[in-house]
């Protein structure tokens, strides 16, 4: 079994499951401006990059209706869409075992670190973990290999195959490659199967039971 000395989650999709809260968010937001005749799967397409990308590239909005929509997004999340989230069950457990058992824990997160804050001190994540790296308000420097080399440096992590970044996106997984650490994907979250596994990465689980396994051996 592997030994991983430094583990990195990812938050939306790995830790928690932030559906309802951002698909209200993305409701609230797409009323403020206006905009109708959306698929509810747009959801899923909003769960792992910036929140820019998603309205630009989604929606074709320009810079400054790409920035006003991500305003409306946040003023409803910030006051409700934030605790309508919930842990995948197990995984409260798996952290306070990781914690128990020495290994160095941290999120890194896509979303505006300010919100992924209070989400950790919400669940009482923050008992655990050792750091957090999020994304800043304007949305640069958010992609996810970016945040991960902050994440890194900051803590002064070397590259090594002992590190592991768990997510359930694509963007977690080339985020890992980038980084030269494990990339652990997880299928019980927002990325399909066909994505998770066109990146190759080192490990895959189905479930937190499995996730567990691989972790803690």
């Amino acid at each position: 079994m592997p030994q991983f000395t430094h583990i990195l989650f990812d938050l939306d999709g790995t830790l928690t499951n932030p559906r309802l809260g951002i698909g209200n968010s993305l409701k609230y937001a797409l009323r403020q401006m206006q905009i109708d005749g959306y698929s509810s799967e747009i959801l899923e397409r909003f769960v792992g990059p910036p929140l820019q990308d998603g309205f630009k590239n989604l929606f074709g909005l320009n810079e400054r209706n790409t920035n006003l929509a991500v305003e409306h997004f946040r003023t409803y999340f910030g006051e409700k869409g934030l605790y309508e989230n919930e842990p995948y069950s197990g995984i409260t457990e798996l952290l306070e075992e990781l914690y128990l058992s020495g290994k160095h824990i941290y999120v890194v997160t896509s979303k505006l670190e300010k919100y992924a804050k209070m989400i950790v001190r919400h669940f009482e994540f923050d008992r655990y973990i050792n750091d957090l790296q999020g994304a800043e308000t304007t949305g640069k420097h958010s992609g996810k290999g970016q945040l991960i080399a902050e994440l890194m440096d900051r803590n002064r992590i070397r590259p090594s195959s002992s590190v592991a970044m768990i997510g359930d996106t694509h963007y977690d997984l080339i985020g890992a490659k980038e980084n030269e650490i494990s990339a652990i994907a997880v299928g019980y979250g927002f990325g399909t199967p066909d994505s998770l596994n066109a990146c190759n990465p080192d490990y895959m689980v189905e479930s937190v039971d499995e996730l567990a396994e691989l972790l803690l051996g």
